[in-house]
């Protein structure tokens, strides 16, 4: 599917509002990039309310710049259809990270938690911070911050992502009163009840992920929503090292106060936890992260990279269906394209490697190429030189002093010009055939391979027309006329 300069291709991971696809963006020149297109699902695509809020999560996602932070690229619009352009990261959720470790009874080392949450944490306070386009705080709470919403990167840089349901100053979406958006078991008190909500209730949705990193336990676990939300308001909520070994008191203090109930005992910030946390323990280097994570999903990572590697390959030549799809679009200078619905294959139900949507099923009918002036512009000039030459030839023909000489012949482009005049012609016999000067016209004055046409016989020389036409429309003068 081509969405105007993107190529969309299988899904690599889906959720409640919308699915999450590989794309590459392809530009002029052979430039190309792989992105990640989240496509909002069909039956909220009509939804106003989820429009906006999918809106939302675009405009308010680009006021963030930050590493810790998934940047969002563009936003496309096109058929009733909405898709987020965002970068590609080679990483792994937080979310698969954890339930990798569960199946194989593990738990996630002390210092790696805690480097993955000051990272987490980092991006949290960007965006808290941001402002908008005129320098006022936008007051953005991500209000879904969860072990899903947390990508580590192979770099091992952790980031965080998807802010569709968050709530800022000036966001074109209200929220319904009584809705509930984020999870159930990662709400703080302040979002289940409805009141207001600010920076504090991310850290206290940050310091349950970070519980959970920790212990490898569900802090609020529930059998449904109903049960996982009374458990947030009135559950009590025992320090990390009851669950786990060797965490110290200084750990349990820093994630406690996280968990705090009343907003006015938690850190006030994102970055104070965050500070709090490196100042707590040695934190391992970014170097040492991706390595880890490489070690926990190496099969995983090992697939989509063959996936990736598929797509890139398959749009990175010139000559592929890809770039001819581009170059089509060029040609109707960006005309909105017919989007099928994606094709369901067994590669992109079961997760493994998938294969490029075809490009060319949508595209417009071929246009033709612009014809070229520059042949007209040959042949012009070619006129233009012949009919100099006859002309300077006229005139010494009609000089007392000068001797007579035969037109110039223009030479084929292939060869080279002599670099001696030639020799001047002898004048021609007298002869009862019209055209017996054409016999004294030098061989260069005409292709060697053309053929003249045989003459007429003439009682007498017709100077009406004082010249005649060869096999390439070329004027001989007739010299008995001159």
């Amino acid at each position: 599917m081509i969405l105007e300069r993107y190529a969309l291709f299988g899904a690599l991971a889906s959720g409640g509002m919308a699915t999450v696809h590989l794309g590459r963006l392809l530009g002029a020149a052979g430039f190309s990039r792989t992105v990640a297109i989240k496509r909002l699902h069909e039956q909220f695509a009509s939804d106003p309310d989820f429009v906006a809020a999918f809106l939302d999560e675009a405009r308010l996602a680009a006021r963030i710049r930050h590493p810790n932070v998934v940047p969002t690229l563009d936003v496309v619009a096109t058929g009733g259809r909405l898709f987020l352009v965002m970068e590609y990261v080679e990483g792994e959720s937080l979310s698969r990270l954890l339930k990798t470790m569960l199946r194989s009874d593990m738990l996630m080392p002390m210092p790696i938690a805690a480097a993955i949450m000051v990272g987490a944490l980092s991006g949290l306070h960007a965006a808290h911070e941001a402002c908008s386009e005129k320098g006022e705080p936008l007051m953005l709470v991500h209000r879904d911050v969860s072990p899903q919403n947390i990508l580590v990167g192979t770099d091992g840089v952790p980031r965080v992502l998807d802010f569709g349901v968050a709530k800022a100053i000036g966001r074109l979406q209200s929220t319904d009163s009584g809705r509930l958006k984020g999870k159930a078991a990662y709400m703080a008190p302040e979002q289940v009840r409805g009141a207001n909500v600010d920076r504090r209730t991310d850290v206290f949705a940050a310091s349950i992920v970070l519980w959970e990193m920790l212990t490898g336990e569900r802090l609020f676990d529930a059998d449904n929503q109903a049960m996982a939300l009374d458990r947030v308001l009135s559950a009590p909520i025992e320090p990390p090292s009851r669950h786990a070994e060797d965490i110290p008191p200084a750990l349990d203090e820093i994630v406690l106060r996280g968990l705090a109930r009343n907003v006015d005992e938690r850190w006030q910030t994102a970055r104070d936890m965050a500070q709090a946390l490196e100042a707590c323990m040695t934190l391992p280097s970014p170097t040492h992260i991706g390595a880890w994570v490489e070690s926990i999903a190496g099969d995983s990572l090992h697939e989509r990279a063959e996936r990736v590697a598929e797509v890139e390959s398959s749009t990175s030549d010139p000559g592929t269906r890809a770039s001819e799809a581009l170059a089509t679009l060029q040609v109707v200078d960006g005309a909105a394209t017919t989007l099928d619905p994606l094709p369901s294959s067994p590669a992109s139900q079961t997760g493994s490697r998938s294969a490029a949507i075809p490009l060319s099923a949508s595209m417009p009918p071929h246009q033709p190429r612009r014809r070229s002036l520059t042949p007209v512009l040959i042949s012009a000039a070619a006129l233009v030189a012949v009919a100099a030459s006859v002309t300077a030839w006229m005139l010494g023909r009609g000089s007392a002093s000068s001797p007579e000489v035969a037109a110039p012949a223009i030479a084929p482009a292939h060869e080279p010009t002599a670099s001696a005049p030639p020799e001047p012609a002898p004048p021609a016999e007298p002869s009862a055939e019209p055209d017996a000067a054409l016999a004294a016209t030098p061989p260069s004055a005409a292709p060697p391979a053309a053929k003249k046409k045989p003459s007429r016989a003439a009682p007498a020389v017709d100077c009406s027309v004082p010249f005649v036409r060869d096999e390439l429309g070329r004027k001989i003068w007739k010299r008995e006329c001159l």
